[in-house]
């Protein structure tokens, strides 16, 4: 059983992190049960965040504009987070979009962690919702803003120290550390004939869109340039 830890909690503008991008990183480092250091920053994901995520994080286009990219930050946050494990909600989601950046970046990131969702679907009634609202609510764990990076880290970090008070002694080892697995491969930019082709495209069909053409990856700027054709046809001569 591990008291001490780096809390992570990432947003993103999707699910897959092969093809979507963080949005904001929260890593809380723990000691010995308590917050010594916070790592948190919005980050510009170089592409348009759609009304849903918006509403469900509250993180707008307005907000993230200024923000660095992941690639200007990932660095300093594997170096905040390094030699401890990791803790976080379905902590696999966020260490996949971690290794992807780390991994575009050429740095390793090879981790373990504690996952407070197995603890919970270990430790909570069947009937009881597992989410981070649903427990922390189920434990009495005040929350602040939902679905924001910090305050779920943070969440995090109370909820695990509250299964522990509860369980730890008794089933120390559903909360031992265990490795991280997953295999990310490095996305290659686009290429310069791909982004002036999708730039030819956007002013064709006059399409009212916000890229960073070089934040685009290869398949990203493939894909979109696949489905600007699919929905509006190819250039006009």
């Amino acid at each position: 059983m591990t008291s001490s830890y780096i809390a992570l909690d990432l947003e993103t503008t999707g699910l897959e992190s092969r093809t979507e991008k963080i949005t904001e990183a929260a890593a809380l480092k723990v000691i010995d049960g308590e917050i010594h250091g916070r790592f948190v920053t919005l980050i510009n994901p170089g592409r348009a965040i759609t009304k849903k995520i918006t509403e469900l994080t509250g993180i707008t286009d307005e907000m993230v504009k200024d923000a660095p990219a992941m690639e200007e930050v990932i660095g300093e946050l594997l170096k905040f987070s390094e030699g401890l494990p990791l803790l976080g909600h379905n902590i696999s989601f966020d260490y996949r979009f971690l290794k992807q950046a780390a991994v575009n970046s050429h740095l390793e990131c090879e981790r373990d962690a504690v996952d407070t969702l197995l603890l919970c679907r270990s430790l909570m009634p069947a009937d009881e919702k597992k989410n981070l609202s649903a427990a922390c609510a189920f434990y009495h764990i005040p929350q602040s803003t939902a679905h924001r990076a910090e305050a779920d880290a943070e969440s995090a970090h109370l909820l695990y120290r509250k299964l522990c008070s509860l369980y730890g002694k008794e089933r120390e080892e559903l909360f031992r550390p265990h490795p991280l697995i997953h295999k990310a491969k490095r996305e290659q930019p686009a290429t310069k004939r791909q982004k002036e082709y999708l730039q030819e495209l956007i002013k064709c069909h006059r399409i009212d869109i916000t890229l960073q053409m070089d934040c685009l990856s290869r398949s990203e700027a493939s894909r979109l340039i696949d489905t600007i054709i699919l929905q509006r046809g190819r250039l006009r001569e």
